[in-house]
């Protein structure tokens, strides 16, 4: 029985200057740090929640 995992690629789309603090950690979190930077993660609720508080910074697709 094999379970495959949902992978997302999350980009920063925005830089980080100018934005709430708690946004940046937020982006940090996320192993974001640069600017059009990705990283793969799983599809897990905590981080799906991540990127929802940090929307208007970020651009979501599925990996593969």
């Amino acid at each position: 029985m094999t379970s495959k995992k949902k992978l997302i690629r999350i980009t920063l789309c925005k830089g980080l200057s100018r934005q709430k603090a708690i946004h940046k950690r937020t982006a940090q979190a996320l192993g974001l740090s640069k600017r059009q930077g990705s990283v793969v993660k799983e599809a897990t609720p905590s981080v799906m929640g991540m990127v929802q508080a940090i929307t208007h910074l970020v651009k979501v697709e599925q990996a593969e």
